[in-house]
């Protein structure tokens, strides 16, 4: 009997000891930081960095506070533009925690209070635009929204470091006028780039039409200053040719033509003037080839 009552208080004691080691000992991971609530009272010396710590037993309350980047997605909401345009805005938001001891001291839930204070700065943001500039500007409401909610959270010691709006739905009615328009805006695309085509051709088939006659005329100018080469090259050998000719080869020439008028039948003759003067030295060489002696060429004389 009294071995089983000291077994029995043996296991009592080790399970004290065990619940005390679990009661002063945590391992805080890289990304963690402890908070230590220390009877009711937390300061920034209770704020423990990562490793092995050790606690007061029955004194100390921890509290874990993950310290990476983190998001939540904020449902669809209905928010009317500037123009009273009702449209469904659902987004994305990124956080984190900078400063564990405000995120566990000022605020309950820090995620549940930055999605509410999302909600109502969302409505506010969008109030203040038109639904064109929200459709086009998506960057710009986002910006905006990350500002302002970086202004509120950083009481709470959390920082907002993106704003991601997802998707934005307009009316059915507005969403059939812009298909409507951008069937407009693609049917004038269309006809301005067919009307560019036909222009481009035109001014190619011109600039074509322009080169052959370019090309053409400076063949024929070319053609024309060849003949005139030609033409200047024959008259030169006609001149260099009649420089050859000596006056007895004329002389012959015009008796062979005297020969040819005697042989004609008719009755008037044209004797050029020149004649009178070659018949005068065609008998100066009648007279020189008479007194020539014998076996002599009378020209050599």
């Amino acid at each position: 009997m009294e071995g089983a009552i000291a077994l029995a208080i043996v296991v009592l004691v080790i399970v004290a000891l065990l619940m005390l080691v679990y009661l002063s000992v945590r391992v805080v991971n890289q990304y963690e930081r402890l908070v230590i609530r220390r009877l009711g009272r937390m300061s920034d010396a209770l704020v423990r960095e990562p490793g092995l710590r050790f606690l007061i037993p029955f004194v100390d309350r921890p509290v874990k506070v993950d310290m990476r980047e983190n998001f939540i997605e904020v449902p669809s909401q209905t928010t009317i533009t500037k123009d009273n345009a009702p449209i469904n805005v659902d987004f994305l938001i990124y956080w984190r925690i900078v400063d564990p001891l405000k995120s566990v001291r000022d605020v309950f839930y820090f995620a549940g209070a930055l999605q509410g204070v999302a909600t109502t700065t969302l409505r506010a943001v969008i109030g203040d635009i038109s639904l064109d500039e929200v459709l086009s500007k998506r960057e710009q409401i986002n910006e905006v929204l990350r500002t302002k909610l970086d202004e509120v959270t950083e009481r709470w010691g959390g920082k907002v470091t993106t704003v991601e709006i997802r998707e934005i739905i307009p009316p059915r009615d507005v969403q059939d006028a812009m298909n409507r328009q951008l069937s407009a805006e693609r049917t004038r695309r269309a006809v301005i780039t067919e009307s560019e085509g036909a222009r481009q051709s035109a001014i190619n088939v011109a600039e074509g039409q322009k080169q052959s006659e370019i090309l053409k005329a400076e063949g024929e100018r070319q053609a024309a200053i060849l003949r005139a080469e030609g033409f200047s090259q024959a008259l030169e050998r006609i001149f260099a040719a009649a420089h050859q000719i000596d006056e007895k080869t004329m002389a012959l020439q015009y008796l062979e033509a005297l020969k040819a008028l005697g042989a004609s039948p008719s009755t008037k003759f044209l004797i050029p003037t020149e004649f009178m003067s070659l018949a005068g030295k065609i008998g100066s060489y009648v007279e020189r080839g008479v007194g020539a002696p014998a076996g002599q060429d009378p020209a050599v004389s």
